[in-house]
This record gives structure tokens, C-alpha cells and sequence, in this order.
């Protein structure tokens, strides 16, 4: 049977937002919830069809190991191919990842934590990428503390980002820390990675509804909910079929959230990594891993796209008569 999976969003790219940041002074205690001014405008501000800002865009999982990075850098830079103006933040102070995802470890001189603080500007601390100049970098710290980390203090820097981008990309840490109630608290979007098992599943659960529940959009009255949205990753057909892990039905059914993509198992996912290369780059070669991506990136984009490298390959004689 063949698969369409599209998420019900209209989402495209604009270069150039109505307005920049807000600075109105109205708190959230007005709205329902938080006591803080506004400086990050209201989600009503993005969800009609003249956005006057950048959406926020949240990666995460529940557990670690699960190619949550991963997915980061290659979601990040698709959309960037796809043509619009993307910032991806590495929000795992302390463990910093996605720089060396995207090739950029050497170039890192101001980061995240130096921007909050008014260490460093954001021309100063954004890396540009060498592959799209559509797509920037803003590294986490690696000598701090997640604790450093404050609501206003983020509000501020994605206020000033999502001025500048049609989408920030937070890659968030895994689990329900300092960075990933940061990163979480302000998504428009939330993409929840996770493997096809058990216990992955059960820690993406909390997660989807912790962002329910504890997002900024939950706190305001009237305001559209997180658009939440699962991507399954390290998938194996074969052991599927082998009941040896669960099927896409079965997380569907656990976690009752629209699948925005499925990455099958790939050799090619730790080559990339290791030279510092995005797997979504291997699309014109015909690697699964990266036309997943690409399709995934198209469904976010409100595309319709077959769910493809879902089902076993099949086997042929010889290999069935030699194995």
C-alpha cells in the first residue's frame, strides 16, 4: 500500500516580515499565563497569512541517541535549498553537537550564552554556511552551565532572530532540562524525534505533553496550540517484518501524532557526521537517509510526499539461495 503522509499546515517562505520585533509592554498575565512583557511577538502575530515574524521551530526527543542532531542540521539545511532564510540554534549548553554536524567547530568564536548575556551581537556570533548562504549557525556554549539560561534572556535573542529568518531552528537538548524548557517554551512548531521502540516512544509521550502543557502558547487564551509533529528515525523495514521493532501504525497509535517523516537506518548517517556534512546532502545520489530528509522537509512545507524506504527490500534468489 502506498503512503501519503502531509501535515495539515500552509507553511512557505518570505524574505521580508511585515514587522520587526515587538516591544509593546503587555504581559502575558493578559492573555492567560506568564507575568513577563512581551518582546517575542504573540503567536497570532505568525500564524495568519502575513507573518510579521520568523517561526520557531523546536527538535526534540525524549531520550538521547536518536539522531535528534542530526535531524537538525539536515532539516535545517533543506529548508535552506528549499529557499528560505534559516537560523539553526544548538540549544545543548555545555554538550555543544551541531557545529561539528554542520562542519563549522573551528570557525565557533561567540555563542548563544555571549549574545544573551550582551557579550557578543548576533553579527559577531551567527556562522554562515559554506553550502547555502540561506542558512546561519548559532553555536551553544561549551564552558557554561545550563542554568545560565533565563526566559528573558532567550525571548530576547529569538526576538531578534525570528526578525531576521523565516524560521529559527532550536535543536534541543533530550529530556526535560534547562535548555529544552527554554527551547520549548517559545516553539510555533515542535518536531519530537524518535526511534522505533518501546521506550522511546514512551519518553517522546512526556515530551509531547510537556510542550501541551508548559509551552508559551499554552499560557495565552485563544492562541493556537504548539504544532506538534513526530519524525521516526533509524527505521528498519526487515525488522519490522521480523516483529523485532515497532511499525509506523504502531507509533502513531502510542503517540496519536501526524508522522512528518520516517528515516530509515543508514550506514551513511555516522560518514556524514564525521566529515562534518548534513545527510540530506547525499539526496542527488540516491541515499535513502537523505531522500527521507528531503521529503520530510517538503511535507513541513505543506508538500505532498509518498512515504518511501518503508517496506523490505526484496530479496533476490541468488541471495536467498547463498545466504
Amino acid at each position: 500500500m502506498t503512503l501519503f503522509l502531509r501535515i495539515p499546515l500552509s507553511r512557505h517562505c518570505r524574505s521580508v516580515f511585515q514587522r520587526k520585533i515587538y516591544f509593546t509592554g503587555r504581559s502575558f498575565s493578559s492573555e492567560g499565563g506568564s507575568s513577563h512583557p512581551f518582546i517575542l511577538s504573540a503567536p497570532s502575530e505568525v500564524d495568519g497569512e502575513k507573518p510579521s515574524r520568523g517561526r520557531v521551530v523546536c527538535i526534540t526527543s525524549g531520550k538521547g541517541g536518536v539522531a535528534k542532531t542530526t535531524s537538525a542540521a539536515s532539516f535545517a539545511l533543506g529548508l535552506a535549498h528549499a529557499g528560505c532564510k534559516i537560523c539553526v540554534v544548538d540549544f545543548d549548553v555545555g554538550l555543544r553537537n551541531l557545529d561539528i554536524h554542520l562542519g563549522m567547530e573551528r570557525r565557533v568564536v561567540f555563542d548563544l550564552v555571549n549574545v544573551m548575556l550582551g557579550e557578543a551581537n548576533l553579527k559577531q556570533s551567527l556562522i554562515k554556511d559554506k553550502r547555502n548562504e540561506n542558512l546561519v549557525m548559532l553555536a551553544a556554549s561549551q564552558t557554561r552551565d545550563k542554568d545560565v539560561l533565563t526566559v528573558e534572556g532567550v525571548e530576547k535573542v529569538l526576538a531578534e532572530l525570528t526578525s531576521l529568518f523565516d524560521y529559527v531552528i532550536l535543536d534541543s537538548p533530550a529530556g526535560i532540562e534547562s535548555g529544552a524548557k527554554h527551547a520549548m517554551y517559545f516553539a510555533d512548531d515542535a518536531i519530537i524525534v524518535t526511534n522505533p521502540e518501546l521506550s522511546s516512544c514512551r519518553d517522546a509521550d512526556k515530551m509531547i505533553g510537556f510542550i501541551a502543557s508548559r509551552s508559551r502558547r499554552s499560557e495565552i487564551e485563544d492562541s493556537l496550540p504548539v504544532s506538534q509533529t513526530l519524525l521516526i528515525t533509524r527505521y528498519d523495514p526487515q525488522r519490522v517484518q521480523a516483529d523485532e521493532s515497532l511499525s509506523i501504525a504502531d507509533v502513531e497509535d502510542l503517540l496519536g501524532l501526524p508522522i512528518v517523516g520516517v528515516i530509515p537506518e543508514s550506514k551513511s548517517v555516522l560518514t556524514c557526521t564525521n566529515l562534518g556534512t548534513p545527510v540530506i546532502e547525499l539526496a542527488a545520489e540516491g541515499d535513502p537517509a537523505a531522500g527521507a530528509y528531503s521529503d520530510m522537509v517538503d511535507r513541513f512545507l505543506g508538500e505532498e510526499r509518498e512515504l518511501r524506504f518503508t517496506t523490505p527490500e526484496p530479496v533476490s534468489f541468488f541471495k536467498r539461495f547463498f545466504s
